[in-house]
Parts: C-alpha cells; structure tokens; sequence
C-alpha cells in the first residue's frame, strides 16, 4: 500500500527524460486509442516555446519515478478577438501499477498551487469530467468558453487559479499547435521502444469515444 505522503515532487531532469517517456507510453498504451502518441508527444514538448519547465514535475516512491505532469501555455480568445492568457497541461502520466493511490491528484493540485505562485491564471484541459470534477475543475462552459471550432464541448474543464479569474472572459480556448500530432511522426519515435500489443474495444477507449461526441453549438 502506498501512502500519499511517501510520494516525493521534484523537477524532471534531463537524466529523466527517457524513464518518464517509457513511464507515459505505459499509462497511455491502448487506453483512448490502440497504441498511444502521448509518448512522442512529451519527447517534442520540452523544446517547445510554450512549454512552462517549471511545471514539468515528476512522482517519485522510494526513488523510483512513477508519475509526471506537464504544462504548456494556452489561451482564450475571447468574443473581441483580444487573448487571455491560461495554461493546459498534459500528458498526465502515472505508471498503471500505481494508478488509483492518488498520485495523479497529488500531482494536479501540487502544480495548481505552484501555477497560482507563477501568476497564471486558469487551467484549461480536455480530460474526464468525471475524475476532474473531483479535483475542483468545472465544464467550461459555465465560463461561456468553448472549443476552438467554437463549440461547447463536455470534456473541456476549467478550474480558476484565484477567484473571478474567468469571470470576464467569455470565448474559444486555444491550445498550442505542438498538440497537433504527426501521427508519422509518433509511429516513428515509438519504434525505439520495446514492441507492445495494439488492443482496441477497450471500456476506456469507448468512453472516450462518447465523451468526444459530447459537443454542441456555442
């Protein structure tokens, strides 16, 4: 059993890099899709410009690293054309065998705090209403804020760094472009990896299949 206060928070360093590749492409493998990008896109984030390393913070027990959160910089484009600026983060990666003991959440709310030292904002994601509601983050489009073709969409979640910080911005959430995956590009990367069984029909694939659906007009 673990225990959440035997979970150390630190930077990733670069020595990290690879291990918490492979941790990511472990937690992500057949869950939203068979295979999984999440992997090659944390290898291409880090040189990213709207990467925030000051957010990029790993989980380690007993000196072993299980988990990893990542941030870059994101903004809302409000119904005047003016932008605000906001954070995403993700991947969030947590080793399967310790899924479910509360590092995910310990992560979340360790950045939350240290985003709010930062002067950010707002965190904007795409991710389960149903595990992120527990973490205080609400849909946001109780904010008037949408997606980027400007829709309302059930998985975009909010949470206010300080209250009223959303309270005034009413528009279309705009993710940096590193998020557009080569999906060439990622088969490529993942060749350096050891081979893993593609599985598709999983429960978790096909929730989120219904959770992506979950759009309307804004």
């Amino acid at each position: 059993m673990i225990h959440i206060e035997n979970v150390v928070l630190r930077n990733e360093r670069p020595s990290d890099y690879r291990t918490v590749e492979e941790i990511t492409r472990e937690a992500f493998w057949n869950h939203y899709c068979p295979g999984c990008d999440e992997h090659y896109l944390l290898h291409i984030m880090r040189e990213a410009d709207s990467f925030i390393h000051e957010l990029n913070i790993v989980a380690e027990v007993d000196g072993e690293i299980v988990g990893n959160i990542v941030y870059t910089k994101a903004k809302i484009v409000d119904d005047d054309g003016v932008d605000h600026s906001v954070i995403t983060f993700g991947p969030l990666s947590v080793l399967p065998t310790f899924q479910g003991k509360g590092i995910g959440s310990r992560l979340i709310e360790y950045t939350k705090k240290k985003a709010r030292e930062l002067g950010y904002k707002a965190i904007l994601i795409y991710g389960d209403p149903d595990y992120y509601s527990r973490l205080g983050f609400t849909s946001a489009e109780n904010y008037k804020i949408g997606t980027a073709d400007n829709m309302y969409a059930v998985a975009l979640q909010a949470i206010e760094l300080y209250p009223g910080a959303l309270s005034h911005i009413k528009g279309r959430f705009i993710e940096d472009k590193i998020y557009d995956i080569d999906e060439k590009a990622s088969k490529e990367f993942d060749q350096g990896f050891p081979p893993k069984e593609l599985r598709s029909n999983r429960p978790s694939q096909t929730k989120f299949q219904e959770i992506i659906k979950m759009r309307i007009p804004r």
